[in-house]
Order: C-alpha cells, then structure tokens, then sequence
C-alpha cells in the first residue's frame, strides 16, 4: 500500500509535471524501440535528449527509479538546467542529500547548491548516491491508432523539462558499446520515465515491454494506453493475464517504495509435474529476500541453488531418452547435444515448464523457444542459471524468459499481465510496424 506521502508525490507529480509539456498534441500512445547488445546481452533503447537534440543510448532497467546519462563526458545543451536544492524537482526525484557539483563538464552550466539522488548500474553491481538531479528537453515519438499499419507511427512529442539524473563517467563502466546510462520504469518512483510521460500526457501510468529473441531486429516498449498491435492487426491485449504486483517497502530506503516489480509464484510445474522443493523460498521476506520479481536487467532467469538443482534434474528426465547431456557451458550448467531436439511452431521440443502464480489457473508457460539456448551447433542448454550468491531473489525472471512474450506493466492497477509466448499466434516482438 501507498503511505501519505507517496500519495501526495504522485498528485504533486501530476500537477506539476502535467504544466511542463507546451504541446496541443496529447497522445495516447508512446513507443521507444529495444534491441539487445549482443556483446552485454543488455536491452537497449534511444532517446532525443537536450538543446539541439542529441541520441541518446540507454539500457533499459524495468526495476529502477530514474533516468540518468553521464554528463561528464561530450554532455552540451542550451536547455540544461540543474535543479536546486529543496526545489521541486528535488522534492519529486526524491533527493537524499544536497551539496556541492559532482560531475565536472564545462559545456554544461555551473551547479549552484545541486540535490542528489540514487542511480544504479546493475552491470557494476553498484549504487551511486550522487546522482545529480536536473532536467532537460526530451522527445518520444507517440503511435496514431486511428491508422493501424505501415502509417501508425504518430508525431514525435516533446517534454521541456523531463527529469533526470546526471552521473560521472565511471558509471557507465559495463554497459554497452556508446551506452551513457539507464533509462528506469520502476514502480511508485514519481520520476520513472512512465511515470512522467504519463502525468505530462495525462494517460494511464502503464507501459508493456515485448522483447525480441534475434539481436538484429527490435522490439518495442509501449508507454500508454492499449492496443499493443502486431502483425496481421493482432493486439496482443486481448491474450493478457494478469498477477497482482507486490508492493514492497524498500529496507534500505525508509518510507519508499521498492521500485522492483515482485510477482507470487506458488509453485513450479515441469510437464505437469509439480516440483518439490523449499517453498517457503517462494516468500518475498520483510528484508526484500526470496520471492520473485522480473528484471531486464538480467539475461537469463536466476533460480537459488536448491530449486535449480530441482528444476534441472526434472528437466533432463523428462527430455526424450535419445537426448544426451554434454559439459556445461559457462554461465549455464545443464547443457544438451541438440543433435536430436527437434523444432515446432514454439520453439525447441522441450518439457513445458509451467510458473504457477497466484492462483493454480493463472500459469507463465515457458517453452522451448524459452528454455533452450542455442550456444554452439551441437549444443544447446537450459536458459536458466544458478544463483551464486546466499542472498536475493528466490527466481529473478530475465530476459530470455521474456523474449516474444508481451508483458505489461499495469502500474496504476498494480498488476502485470503476461501474453505467454506470441509464438502461438503465430507472430513475435518484432513483428509489428511501429520500430522497423
């Protein structure tokens, strides 16, 4: 639940924010393409930032609470404005600290008594708490319902004063090649890039994110309302079910909420075969421990060691007999000679594995084309790895596991629907018109 005061930041958000954008022009729809790094295995989309437009690469992070870019380095705008300490744009970034200028770049105007936020880069595995909080024009291209196909993309929109994060150069260190930053979707963050989109063009505080499996095509993310249309006049709304989301309270961060998205998972099931293990494990704790939650920051979904050891033994026995396991290939452990896995409409010929959530109807389905991956001619491996740490998420549902399935992020409802594999309608992420 919402305390008080994340009551108050999101009116104050909207009432704030909602003045900023100088357009006569309120779409319903926004889209940013996503295409994966094939050397970091990071989603990553371009924004138009700052005074002239510039590119901007960023890796996408469904679980964190901002936008931030290095403005160390070749950062230059004549609409750059830093934000002052207690101001508004403190207030709503959530500003832990005030102080002195942290990134030094003289394009930029000088700091003057600047306010600080959290950013993070998962790649490094760190948090910076000097993020410094500004704002700067943004631009996002929107989609026109009105004329489904090749002619649906709608006019680019402008924001004046989005706000953001600036950081040193040396957090961008592990992302991707020409990557300045992350752009965050987190829940109850009033200055996620969802968020304010949708307080500046007064639509729903949603957005689905549809991942493509191939490097060389993108997928898309949908900031807005619905429809989310592919090929053949498809709208992949119409398959979601939905998960409630779990609010949680961040245990480092007092009276804020997580940006992570949780989800229960209740059990696993391998071919119909439900698993044995620890289920207490499935639990999110009051320490934000075990549980589930999706993450884009992750390639493959992370199992903790004991229900790894169980979904992988039950994987293997259920493969066909004439399947022979091979040495592991880093990071996976349970590896396959692919020489007789056959292929279908879904993917490779693989058990089903079934997540069952909070009811025993309500499943993520997870076939072959999700649970095998191809790492040589002859070798394939279950795509899922095995937790290396004692601490965390019990199941952390990467990337893999999302590629051509659309999953939305219903903030405002506080739940997720997922479509399961588009594969069964015949189409996938990258079929659509909107980023070809």
């Amino acid at each position: 639940m919402y305390s008080s005061s994340h009551y108050y930041l999101f009116h104050f958000c909207l009432l704030f924010v909602t003045c900023l954008a100088q357009t006569n022009f309120h779409p319903k729809t926004l889209f940013l393409a996503v295409k994966q790094d094939p050397s970091t295995l990071q989603y990553i989309t371009q924004i138009q930032q700052r005074t002239p437009l510039v590119p901007v690469k960023l890796a996408v992070h469904i679980g964190s609470e901002n936008l931030w870019v290095d403005c160390e380095t070749g950062f230059k705008s004549s609409t750059y404005k830093p934000a002052r300490c207690d101001s508004r744009q403190c207030v709503l970034a959530r500003s832990i600290a005030c102080g002195n200028c942290n990134t030094e770049n003289i394009t930029r105007p000088a700091c003057n008594d600047p306010c600080y936020n959290i950013v993070s880069n998962p790649a490094m595995n760190t948090f910076y708490s000097g993020g410094e909080i500004a704002e700067d024009v943004l631009t996002v291209q929107s989609i026109n319902h009105s004329t489904p196909g090749p002619d649906s993309r709608g006019p680019v929109v402008t924001v004046p004063k989005f706000i953001f994060s600036c950081s040193p150069s040396l957090y961008t260190q592990k992302l991707g090649k020409d990557v300045k930053g992350m752009i965050g979707f987190g829940q109850q963050s009033p200055v996620s890039f969802v968020t304010q989109l949708a307080s500046v063009f007064k639509f729903s505080r949603q957005f689905a994110i549809c991942l493509s499996a191939s490097p060389q095509e993108n997928g898309i993310i949908f900031i807005g309302h619905r429809p989310y249309i592919f090929a053949l006049g498809f709208d992949a709304s119409r398959d979601l079910i939905y998960t409630p989301i779990i609010t949680h309270p961040n245990f480092f961060l007092i009276n804020r909420g997580s940006p992570e998205y949780y989800i229960q998972v209740t059990s696993i099931t391998i071919n119909e075969k439900p698993l044995v293990f620890n289920k207490t494990l499935l639990s999110l704790d009051e320490n934000e421990e075990n549980g589930t939650k999706l993450s884009t920051a992750v390639p493959y979904t992370v199992l903790e060691r004991s229900i790894y050891d169980v979904v992988s033994k039950a994987f293997i026995s259920e493969m066909p007999k004439e399947v022979k396991t091979v040495p592991a290939v880093q990071p996976f452990k349970t590896c396959f000679d692919s020489t007789y896995v056959g292929m279908s409409r879904l993917g490779y010929n693989a058990p089903r594995i079934n997540l069952v959530l909070h009811k025993p109807n309500v499943r993520w389905t997870i076939t072959g084309a999700n649970s095998l991956v191809k790492v040589s001619d002859r070798v394939v491996c279950l795509a899922f790895v095995e937790r290396n740490q004692t601490f965390g998420q019990a199941i952390v549902i990467g990337g893999f596991q999302m590629h051509d399935n659309l999953v939305e992020f219903d903030l405002a409802r506080r739940r997720i629907g997922f479509s399961n594999s588009l594969y069964f309608r015949q189409t996938m992420c990258s079929n659509q018109f909107y980023t070809m």
